[in-house]
C-alpha cells in the first residue's frame, strides 16, 4: 500500500489551504489503527483537497492511493473513503460543453472532468464492495457504483441480486435507492427499473423496503405511482412506527474530535427517537416526486403531523414550510396541524413549528388560537436574546402579529416597557394596521426619550416604522414633535436613511404634520428646489445644527421624492411638488426615479403633468424602473394603451413584477390592456407560487404570492 506515494512531488501539488505536502500524512491517517486519526484524516481529506466540493491537482494525485484503500479489507471505516472518491468522481459535466482553454475556469472544470475519467476507470473495485464484511462499505457502494460505474446494466443486475441476501436493512435500502439513480442517469432502463420498483412496492417486503421502492418511483417516474399512494405511504408509516428503535452504529458512538466526527455525532444522537431515522430522506424525496400534486402531499404530511413519533412531526413542519413556499393549496387543515405542535412539551417541535408559522403571515390564522395560548404560557417565547446584538421577538410573536391578529398588541405593549426594545417590533405591526393603534403613545414616547447618538438610527429606525402604521388618528399630531427631534438630530453615516425614515413617518401621519412643513421644505431647499409663492417658507433653524449643503449634492434624491410626498400628504398642494417630482424623474439614479414614480402613482390624476417624463422612463435599460414609470403612468393618465406593454413584456421574464402590473389591473380601468385576461386566468390556475424557487427561499415570499393572486381574483371580478 501507499507504492510510490514518495515519489509525488506534493509540494508543487495545491489543495485549497496552498501546498499539498501534508497530503500523504492524511493518506496515511486514512489507514491507522486508531479511529480518532482516521477520522481526523478523513475530516483533513475533505477540509483540503476536496473542500468544498472542489478538485485540485493533489485531488487527482490522491485518487489511485484513495482506490487502494478502499480495496483492501485489513483498512477498517473505508465506507467514508467510497463516499469520498463517490463525491470527488461524481461530478456531472455536460457533453454538449467544449472546454475553451482561454476561459478562467478551464483547469477547474478540466480537472472535475480528469478526477470523474480517473474514478469511473478504476470503479470495479466497488463491485467486491456490495458484499463486504463491513456495514459501512457496503452502505456506500450502491451508490457509487450507481454514480460511478461505466456498465449499468451489470451495476442493476448486481443490486437486485443483493437485495435478496442482504441483512442489513438500510443497506437494502441504499441498494433501492441506487436503482433510481440508474433510472434518472441512463433512461434507456427506465422501464426495467420502474417495473421492478412497482413489484417491490408491492410485495411482502418490510415497510421500509416498500416505502423506499414508492419513493423512488416517485424520483424517477411519478406517474408509474398508484393512485392511492397517500393511503399506502401512511400505512406504512405507521407500520415502521410499530418498529423497535434502531440502535446507533459504533461509528456513530465513536467519540472524535474532528468536525466531522462532531457532525455525524450530533446527527446521531437527532435520530436516537426514531423507529426508523431514514424514513425522511424517504419521505423527502416522495415529496419531490409528487411535485405538484399537491392535495396527495397534504394529506400525507397531514399523517406526519399526527404521528406519536415527535421526530417524525419535526421533520413533516419543516416539510410542510418547503411545500408552502413551492405551491399554492389549501392549506387550512395542515396549518392547524401545525399549530397543535406548539403544545409539545419538545422544544424542538414547538420552536420548529413557530418558524414556520412565521412565514404564512394571513395563512397562519387557522394556528392563531394555538399561537396566543402558546404565548400566554410561555413568557420566555416573546423575545429571542443575542449575544452580538440587540433583542428580537420570539417567532411565535411575529406569526401571530403578521397574521393580523389583535391578541399579540398586549404582547408588544409589554415589550414596550422593556429597557430594550425587540429591534423588530416596528417592522412587526404592518399586517396589524389600526388593530395596534393602542401602542401609539408608547412608540411616540419611546421615541422621544432615545438618545442622539451614534446608536440612533438602530433604536429610532424601527420605531418611526411602527408609527407610520398606528400613528394615524387622535394621536398623529402628538406623535409630530417626536418624530422631527429624531429628522432634525439624525447624524452619523447613516443619518439619509434615518431622515427618509422620518419623512415617510411624517407621510403617513398625513395632515396632523402639519408643523413639519418647513422642516420639509427645508429638506427640498438643501436640494436647491425653491417653495413656490404662496407656499409656507423654509425655516432656517428648524433643520437644527446640521449644517445645509449647497446644491443638489446635499440631499439624495430619493429622500427629495419622499420630502415631497410628505407635503402631498400633509398639504395637499399638488401644484407645490410637481416641479420637485418631475425633476428627480430626470436624475441618473435609478433608485430615485423608481422612488418619484411610486410616489406619483400615489398622487393619482392629479399627477398627470408628470406623463411625459413617465413616458420617457418606459425605455430605461433597468426593468424594475419601466415597471414603477408604467404603473404611474397608468394612474396618472388613466389610460394603460402606452403602460401596460411595458408590465406585459417583463410578466414572465421577471416574474416578482407581476404585483405591481395586477394592482393596476385590479384597481384601474383595463379597456385596451391587450392580452392582459390571458396572463391573468393563467396565473391563476398555476400550481406553483410565481416567486418560488428551488433551493431558496425568502420570509415573504408566501404573502407576496398570495397578494398576486388576491389581486388577480379583484381584476377577474372587475371584468365586463
Amino acid at each position: 500500500m501507499f507504492a510510490g506515494i514518495d515519489e509525488v512531488d506534493w509540494a508543487t501539488l495545491e489543495h485549497a489551504y496552498g501546498p499539498a505536502d501534508d497530503v500523504p500524512e492524511l493518506l496515511r491517517g486514512l489507514a491507522s489503527a486508531d479511529p480518532v486519526e482516521r477520522e481526523t484524516a478523513l475530516d483533513g481529506m475533505y477540509g483540503t483537497v476536496h473542500h468544498q466540493g472542489d478538485v485540485y491537482d493533489s485531488t487527482l494525485a490522491c485518487i489511485p492511493f484513495l482506490m487502494e484503500l478502499a480495496a483492501d479489507p485489513a483498512v477498517q471505516d473505508r465506507g467514508g473513503i467510497v463516499e469520498l472518491l463517490t463525491s470527488i468522481g461524481g461530478i456531472d459535466l455536460d457533453g454538449d460543453d467544449e472546454l475553451d482553454p482561454e476561459d478562467e475556469e478551464f483547469e477547474g472544470a478540466a480537472n472535475y472532468a480528469m478526477a470523474a475519467s480517473a474514478v469511473t476507470a478504476g470503479a470495479d473495485v466497488f463491485l467486491a464492495l456490495v458484499g463486504d464484511p463491513d456495514r459501512g462499505v457496503r452502505l456506500a457502494a450502491p451508490l457509487a457504483l450507481a454514480q460511478l460505474h461505466s456498465d449499468p446494466v451489470r451495476v442493476l443486475r448486481l443490486l437486485r441480486a443483493r437485495l435478496d441476501c442482504e441483512p442489513d436493512a438500510e443497506v437494502r435500502l441504499a441498494c433501492v435507492e441506487a436503482t433510481g439513480r440508474i433510472a434518472l442517469r441512463h433512461q434507456g432502463l427506465l422501464p426495467e427499473v420502474v417495473e421492478w420498483l412497482t413489484g417491490l412496492s408491492g410485495m411482502a417486503y418490510g415497510a421500509g423496503l416498500r416505502l423506499a421502492a414508492l419513493a423512488q418511483l416517485a424520483r424517477c417516474a411519478p406517474t408509474a405511482l398508484p393512485s392511492d399512494v397517500v393511503p399506502g405511504v401512511t400505512g406504512l408509516l405507521r407500520e415502521l412506527r410499530t418498529e423497535p428503535v434502531a440502535s446507533l452504529q459504533a461509528a456513530e458512538r465513536l467519540p472524535s474530535p474532528s468536525l466531522l466526527g462532531q457532525l455525524r455525532q450530533v446527527r446521531a444522537a437527532d435520530t436516537t427517537d426514531r423507529g426508523a431515522p431514514w424514513a425522511t430522506d424517504l419521505l423527502r424525496t416522495l415529496h419531490s416526486g409528487l411535485g405538484d400534486r399537491v392535495d396527495d402531499r397534504i394529506a400525507l404530511l397531514a399523517d406526519q403531523l399526527c404521528s406519536p413519533d415527535r421526530a417524525q412531526r419535526i421533520d413533516a413542519v419543516r416539510m410542510s414550510s418547503g411545500l408552502l413556499r413551492t405551491w399554492r393549496g389549501a392549506y387550512g387543515e395542515l396549518v392547524g396541524l401545525i399549530g397543535e405542535q406548539l403544545a409539545d412539551p419538545e422544544p424542538r417541535l414547538a420552536g420548529a413549528a413557530a418558524y414556520a408559522l412565521k412565514e404564512l403571515f394571513g395563512l397562519a390564522a387557522p394556528a392563531a388560537d394555538a399561537l396566543a395560548h402558546y404565548l400566554e404560557a410561555n413568557r420566555g417565547a416573546w423575545v429571542r436574546e443575542w449575544e452580538n446584538g440587540p433583542p428580537t421577538l420570539g417567532p411565535a410573536v411575529v406569526a401571530l402579529a403578521r397574521a393580523g391578529d389583535a391578541r399579540v398588541v398586549p404582547v408588544l405593549s409589554r415589550l414596550l416597557e422593556r429597557a430594550e426594545i425587540p429591534r423588530d417590533l416596528g417592522h412587526s405591526l404592518d399586517h396589524l394596521g389600526r388593530a395596534a393603534a393602542p401602542l401609539a403613545p408608547a412608540l411616540c414616547e419611546r421615541l422621544a426619550g432615545i438618545a442622539l447618538d451614534d446608536r440612533l438610527c438602530d433604536r429610532a429606525g424601527p420605531l418611526l416604522h411602527g408609527l407610520s402604521v398606528v400613528g394615524g388618528g387622535e394621536e398623529a399630531a402628538r406623535s409630530v414633535p417626536a418624530v422631527l427631534r429624531v429628522l432634525r438630530g439624525a447624524a452619523g453615516e447613516r443619518h439619509a436613511w434615518l431622515v427618509e425614515s422620518a419623512v415617510r413617518t411624517l407621510s403617513a401621519l398625513g395632515p396632523a404634520a402639519r408643523e413639519a412643513v418647513p422642516d420639509l421644505w427645508a429638506l427640498l431647499h438643501e436640494a436647491g428646489h425653491r417653495a413656490r409663492a404662496g407656499s409656507r417658507p423654509a425655516s432656517s433653524g428648524s433643520r437644527g445644527s446640521r449644517p445645509a449643503s449647497s446644491g443638489s449634492a446635499g440631499v439624495d434624491a430619493s429622500l427629495v421624492a419622499r420630502a415631497a410626498e410628505a407635503l402631498w400628504a400633509i398639504e395637499g398642494d399638488t401644484d407645490a411638488v410637481m416641479p420637485v417630482l418631475c425633476s428627480v424623474l430626470s436624475v441618473p439614479d435609478h433608485g430615485a426615479r423608481r422612488t418619484a414614480a411610486s410616489v406619483l402613482a400615489g398622487l393619482g390624476p392629479s399627477g398627470a403633468a408628470a406623463a411625459p417624463r413617465l413616458r420617457g422612463l418606459l425605455r430605461s435599460i433597468e426593468p424594475w424602473t419601466r415597471v414603477r414609470a408604467a404603473g404611474a403612468l397608468w394612474r396618472v393618465t388613466g389610460d394603460p394603451e402606452q403602460a401596460w406593454p411595458a408590465l406585459r413584456s417583463v410578466w414572465e421574464t421577471l416574474p416578482r413584477t407581476r404585483i405591481p402590473a395586477a394592482e393596476c389591473l385590479a384597481e384601474l380601468t383595463t379597456a385596451g390592456a391587450e392580452g392582459a385576461e390571458r396572463l391573468v386566468d393563467r396565473e391563476l390556475l398555476c400550481a406553483r407560487r410565481h416567486n418560488a424557487i428551488d433551493n431558496g427561499a425568502d420570509g415573504h415570499d408566501i404573502v407576496d404570492d398570495e397578494r398576486l393572486l388576491t389581486l388577480c381574483r379583484q381584476a377577474v371580478h372587475r371584468r365586463p
